[in-house]
């Protein structure tokens, strides 16, 4: 239903600074599919979504629509957003008007529908989505699912073909989520054409028909949610599903300010959420291997990597130039090494002059 060839984005700052959001992107998207976009904040998923009924004008490249260009001055885009709803984040519902005028509004004035028939469609999908007891309340009687509800009737009363989701459980209570995505659940069993942008993984795993995992301006990877989250073939992909977090440090040389990184190891694991015996672990294997353990003959880099996902954490400690490995010349009575294994799931050297330790 959806061809996209070349599609780029360019931002221009009143500065006169060009940022280039969308720089290649090349998909498609098939009737019936139920296609999720993901991928870390301010890559351009919500960019991409609006290009596609053109609330964003392209830079260049192509959007076809059922064999439409819509991006030939001649297309009258109105009659092709008819066939494309949109859900946005922040609902974007009449205040004014009651549940029931929200839904039954465009109906009347863009598709001629009398208000009898519309009012029948109206309550019809509010009953779809369970706010036919709510008809007749303001926006502001309805709490933020139940808004976000009122929007996804409003937009089917429009009878789209397709329907583009512009993350619509980012504004809610997360108590509020779960009867969103019930609601998008269904409409997805009912074959409805759906581009979904959402940071609900879960959701987006158990909804989707394929993923696309924008990156760097482009369709990094794409597959199956099967594809995507158990076998991804990209590192940079791989670290966003399991939700790795990574903090880096470069030590120039023994000198180097422990304080200081624990203070930095600390506001990294508080940012994530890491617990207190996994922090305290992280600060006893740190010191022990870089005081202790590790000869400093040259710069020496550390990288932490936190998976949210498991709750595991990585500590890879790399000196550069090194010819043999770091344990090497450490002998196996040593307490300092005993006591990070002590602390440690795993020890290992990988390659000369790298050690990861797996918390």
């Amino acid at each position: 239903m959806i061809k996209v060839r070349h599609l780029k984005k360019v931002f221009i700052a009143p500065s006169g600074e060009k940022l280039t959001v969308l720089s290649d992107i090349n998909c498609d998207i098939h009737k019936g599919e139920v296609i999720s976009v993901i991928g870390p904040s301010g890559t351009g998923k919500s960019t991409f979504l609006r290009c596609l009924n053109r609330l964003e004008e392209p830079t260049s490249g192509m959007i076809e629509v059922d064999g439409t260009d819509i991006l030939n001055r001649k297309t009258d885009i109105s009659m092709v957003r008819r066939r494309m709803g949109m859900v946005f984040q922040n609902f974007n519902l009449f205040e004014h008007l009651t549940i029931l005028d929200n839904v039954t509004m465009c109906p009347m004035s863009l598709l001629g529908k009398s208000r009898e028939e519309a009012e029948s469609q109206g309550m019809a999908l509010l009953e779809k989505v369970g706010l036919h007891d709510k008809a007749e309340c303001l926006p502001c009687e309805l709490s933020g699912g139940q808004k976000q509800r009122a929007a996804i009737a409003r937009c089917l009363a429009m009878e789209p073909e397709i329907i583009l989701f512009d993350e619509p459980t980012s504004a809610l209570d997360p108590t509020m989520v779960s009867e969103v995505l019930a609601v998008i659940r269904h409409l997805a069993s009912q074959g409805m054409t759906m581009c979904i942008v959402s940071h609900e993984m879960q959701f987006v795993r158990d909804v989707s028909t394929r993923i696309l995992f924008l990156n760097d301006g482009v369709v990094y990877e794409e597959g199956t949610p099967d594809q995507i989250f158990d076998n991804p073939q990209k590192p940079v992909t791989k670290a966003f599903v399991n939700r790795i977090r990574t903090f880096e440090a470069t030590l120039p040389d023994s000198h180097f300010d422990l304080y200081g990184l624990m203070g930095n190891i600390r506001t990294f694991c508080s940012k994530y959420g890491v617990g207190l015996r996994s922090m305290e672990k992280m600060e006893h294997v740190t010191e022990e291997m870089l005081c202790h353990i590790i000869p400093f003959d040259g710069p020496l880099k550390l990288t932490v990597d936190y998976s949210e996902k498991t709750s595991r954490i990585s500590m890879t400690f790399v000196r550069e130039n090194a010819g043999d490995g770091i344990l090497d010349a450490v002998p196996d009575d040593s307490l300092s090494l005993m006591m990070v294994k002590g602390m440690s799931e795993s020890l290992a050297e990988p390659e000369p002059g790298t050690v990861c330790v797996v918390i």
